[in-house]
């Protein structure tokens, strides 16, 4: 057991709380063939990181409506929620977390996020970060340093939960340490993101503490 301090918790939310990761895959193929491009290639590409800076990269037209395209992808995850079901843990996990310390900092807009959040049968967290609440998503250091000043902490006082390379480079540009879990991605790729530690998912961590104190977690590595 490694046992680590901090003032909170900010968590990812697909592929650490909740797994969307067939709805996620099912909406992008279809959207990457409709496109000519390769449907792995873009459903790796895309997950981790706001839909609207995907694919600006994947179609660098200047004569593209970006937004309507990303209202479009949007719309088939919004309507697409078959399999979306809590990951192991999760709710155990949460259920011990005083709910001043600990949020959400989510790639998906707002009305997705909140969509998903109630399929899986999880709270909205009253300060989670969508990326309707930013002007730069992953891997920038943005959704952190606002998730952690909503709940009152400095970013480098909390940890972030993770589980792709943008989210990880986000959290670590934000001056977090970083749990990665190995749900959606190889080791490599997290330790090349420099996550700080790795582990299966929510299982792998127990919680103490309360609000005057902090939390202590304690990691099966």
């Amino acid at each position: 057991m490694t046992v680590i301090r901090c003032s909170a918790l900010l968590f990812d939310l697909d592929g650490v709380l909740i797994d969307s990761t067939p709805a996620v895959a099912r909406v992008w193929r279809r959207w990457a063939i409709e496109h000519g491009l390769d449907p792995e290639t873009v459903v790796r590409r895309a997950h981790g990181r706001p839909s609207r800076i995907t694919i600006g990269e994947l179609l660098p037209d200047p004569n593209l409506d970006i937004e309507r395209e990303d209202r479009e992808v949007e719309r088939r995850e919004m309507e697409d929620l078959d399999g979306v079901v809590l990951l192991p843990a999760a709710r155990k996990l949460l259920a011990t977390l005083p709910p001043d310390r600990w949020t959400i900092a989510t790639s998906c807009t707002r009305a997705l996020a909140e969509v998903r959040l109630r399929a899986a049968g999880l709270p909205v967290p009253r300060a989670m970060i969508t990326s309707s609440d930013v002007k730069v998503g992953k891997p920038d250091p943005e959704p952190y340093l606002k998730a952690a000043a909503k709940l009152g902490f400095a970013a480098s006082d909390c940890i972030v939960v993770e589980d792709a390379p943008a989210g990880v480079r986000s959290g670590k540009a934000a001056g977090a340490r970083v749990i990665a879990f190995l749900t959606t991605m190889d080791r490599r790729d997290l330790e090349d993101a420099d996550a700080d530690w790795i582990v299966r998912n929510c299982d792998d961590i127990t919680t103490s503490g309360d609000r005057e104190h902090g939390l202590q977690l304690k990691l099966a590595l």
